[in-house]
C-alpha cells in the first residue's frame, strides 16, 4: 500500500524545507545552530500541519545526531526513562553529540512526565526537541521551559501551499506520472487552512477519486464536489466539535457504553482537551443523573480532578471508567427540571418577599419588626419534620422538584408524601 502524498513529499533537508523562513533561512536560528554545530533544547510551538515533526527530523539529520521519538498519546514515565538509558549509551556523555529526543504533543504530558525529563536536559544527555500546538507557557512546566527555547511555526501563506502543490505535481513518484492541471487553487488552499499536511491529503483524495488513466483538471467547483462534502475531521473549534461531543453526552444519556466510549475515543484522538471532556462530565453527572445515583457526581468531581493531574496518555483510562459508569447509572433529570422550573419562577415573579417567619434576626430591631416570628424549629418536632412554609405567599404551594422514576428518588418521593401529604402528592 503506499504512503500519503505528505509522507511521500516530506522534506529530508533544510534546503527542501517550505515555509518558516524565520528559522531556516539563510539567517534563520535554526540554520545558525546547524552551521556551528551546537544545537539547544527547543520547543516548537504552532498549527497541525506547519513541519513541526519534519523540522526535528532534519535537525538531527543534519547534525548527524541519533535521533529518538516519543508520543505523549501514548507514552509514559517509564517509556520516557527507557529512551533517556538508550540516549545516555549513545553518546549522551559528549555535550555537541548528544541524541535528540523528540516529544510530539508534548503539551499533552502531565507534571510528572514533564519533570522527569529535567536532569536528562540538564545533564545534557539529551536535546529536547518538543512539538505543540498548544501555548507552552501554560502547558510546559516553568522548569522544563526555561531550559528551551521555544520557536515559533506558522501557517503555510498562499504562495507556500501553492509551491508545495506545483512539488507534488513535479516531484511526486505517483502524481508525476499522471495527467493533471491545477486550474484553480482557491478552494483547496482555503479548505487546507493554511495546514501543508490536509492540504496534501485533501489534493491527493480529489485525484484519486478519479480513474489513473482520466486527466484531471483541478477546479474550485470540482473541489466542492468531491471533497469538501467528504472530508472529516475532528476540530476543536468547528461544527464537528460540537457534534461529536453532542453525541458523546446523548450515548451516555441514552445508557449506551460502547457508544459513549466511542465518541470518547474520537474526542481523545482527535486532540480534545482533556479538562473539556471531564467538565463535561460533571455536568452530566447532575443534569442527566442527579438523585438517581449521587455518587456519579462524586465519581465525576474526582475524574475532573485526577485527569487535571495525570493527563494524556493514562487519563484516557480514567475517562473510560467514569464514563462507562455515567452510561450504565439510572437516569434522572429532575433536579435539572426542577432548577429551570425555578429560575422561569423568579423571572415571572420578580423579587417577592422571604416570609417573615424564616427571615434571620440577629438585631433586636429585626425581632421588634417581627422577624423570626412563629418559625417552627425542625428538630423540636417528631422526625425533625414541621409542615412550615418556606416559600413567598404570593407562591405557596408551587411544585418545583418531581423526583424520577428510579429506586433512589421513588424513595425520595415517599419520603416527601410521608411528611408533606398532599403538598407533594405527584
Amino acid at each position: 500500500m503506499n504512503e500519503p502524498l505528505a509522507e511521500r513529499l516530506r522534506p529530508q533537508t533544510l534546503a527542501d524545507y517550505l515555509s518558516q523562513s524565520h528559522l531556516v533561512g539563510p539567517k534563520g536560528v535554526l540554520t545558525q545552530q546547524l552551521q556551528q554545530g551546537v544545537i539547544a533544547s527547543m520547543i516548537f510551538w504552532g498549527p497541525p500541519g506547519t513541519g513541526k515533526t519534519t523540522l526535528a527530523t532534519i535537525v538531527a539529520n543534519e547534525s548527524k545526531r541519533p535521533f529518538y521519538t516519543l508520543s505523549a498519546i501514548n507514552s509514559g514515565v517509564k517509556d520516557i526513562r527507557d529512551v533517556i538509558d538508550k540516549a545516555k549509551q549513545s553518546g549522551g556523555l559528549f555535550t555537541t553529540k548528544n541524541p535528540i529526543l523528540f516529544i510530539d504533543e508534548i503539551h499533552r504530558f502531565s507534571k510528572s512526565q514533564q519533570d522527569s525529563l529535567l536532569q536528562a536536559v540538564e545533564k545534557g544527555w539529551v536535546t529536547l526537541i518538543g512539538a505543540t500546538t498548544e501555548n507552552p507557557s501554560f502547558e510546559v512546566i516553568p522548569a522544563l521551559l526555561s531550559r528551551c527555547q521555544v520557536y515559533v511555526l506558522n501557517s503555510f501563506d498562499k504562495k507556500d501551499l501553492e509551491a508545495l502543490l506545483k512539488r507534488a505535481l513535479k516531484e511526486d513518484s505517483i502524481l508525476s506520472k499522471r495527467s493533471i492541471e491545477l486550474k484553480e487553487t482557491e478552494a483547496l488552499i482555503r479548505l487546507s487552512g493554511g495546514d501543508a499536511r490536509k492540504l496534501l491529503n485533501l489534493f491527493e483524495l480529489l485525484v484519486t477519486s478519479f480513474d489513473e488513466n482520466e486527466s484531471v483538471v483541478i477546479t474550485n467547483d470540482l473541489v466542492s464536489e468531491r471533497v469538501q462534502s467528504n472530508t472529516v475531521r475532528y476540530d476543536k473549534t468547528g461544527d464537528q466539535h460540537y457534534d461529536i461531543v453532542s453525541a458523546f453526552i446523548k450515548s451516555i444519556r441514552g445508557s449506551d457504553p460502547n457508544a459513549a466510549t466511542y465518541w470518547l475515543a474520537r474526542m481523545i484522538e482527535g486532540g480534545e482537551d482533556v479538562k473539556f471532556i471531564a467538565r463535561r462530565l460533571l455536568i452530566l453527572a447532575s443534569e442527566d443523573i442527579g438523585n438517581a445515583n449521587p455518587t456519579a457526581l462524586v465519581i465525576a468531581n474526582n475524574t475532573f480532578q485526577a485527569v487535571s493531574v495525570i493527563g494524556y496518555p493514562e487519563s484516557r483510562i480514567i475517562l473510560s471508567q467514569c464514563v462507562t459508569y455515567l452510561a450504565t447509572s439510572p437516569k434522572s433529570n429532575a433536579a435539572y427540571e426542577a432548577i429551570g422550573k425555578a429560575q422561569q419562577l423568579v423571572k415571572a415573579t420578580g423579587d417577592l418577599s422571604v416570609p417573615l417567619s424564616i427571615r434571620n434576626a440577629p438585631t433586636k430591631l429585626m425581632k421588634e419588626l417581627g422577624y423570626g416570628d412563629n418559625y417552627q424549629y425542625a428538630h423540636n418536632y417528631e422526625n425533625s419534620f414541621v409542615p412550615h412554609e418556606f416559600l413567598p405567599d404570593e407562591i405557596k404551594g408551587t411544585k418545583l422538584y418531581n423526583p424520577g422514576n428510579n429506586n433512589r428518588e421513588n424513595a425520595q418521593r415517599d419520603f416527601l408524601k410521608s411528611r408533606w401529604k398532599d403538598k407533594y402528592n405527584y
